[in-house]
């Protein structure tokens, strides 16, 4: 299960490195660094990261039956993906993030609320502040925006 999961990812990765080499471009006309500049490291280490933990899953495969927790895992991962788009959409990128984390953490580190809260405010607070504010490049937008 583990090896079909990591060859879905690794072909989402492939797309998406794709998509950031072809369609966006690394310079702006001034000379700025791109829209395609974030994407294509992040497109690059996605693969080169799924590329290693799938050889490594592939060297220490174990021919066991699958179980009925891994579904579980798979479907929980789903739901939780496509809530976070739902969110995205409605909320926007700062909001949906703290709740996607919160929720996601709270599944996946139980006992550790004050640490996942933390988390979860702290880690799109971060992202607001580089990519808002001293990158100047916008967060995704909601349908209901905030009244800040």
């Amino acid at each position: 299960m583990r090896i079909v999961f990591m060859l879905v990812l690794l072909a989402g990765a492939l797309f998406y490195s794709y998509i950031a080499f072809i369609d966006l471009s690394f310079m702006t006309r001034t000379g700025r660094l791109g829209p395609g500049f974030f994407p294509r490291i992040i497109g690059v280490a996605t693969v080169v990261v799924t590329l290693w933990v799938l050889v490594d899953e592939v060297r220490k495969r174990n021919l066991a039956e699958e179980n009925v927790q891994t579904w579980r895992d798979v479907i929980v991962l789903m739901a939780l993906a496509l809530g976070y788009a739902v969110l995205l959409r409605l909320f926007g990128g700062f909001v949906a993030t703290a709740i996607f984390l919160a929720v996601t953490l709270s599944i996946v580190n139980r006992g550790h609320l004050y640490k996942n809260m933390l988390i979860a405010i702290l880690i799109p607070t971060g992202v607001y502040l580089l990519f808002d504010r001293f990158l100047n490049a916008n967060m995704p937008p909601a349908l209901f925006p905030l009244p800040i």
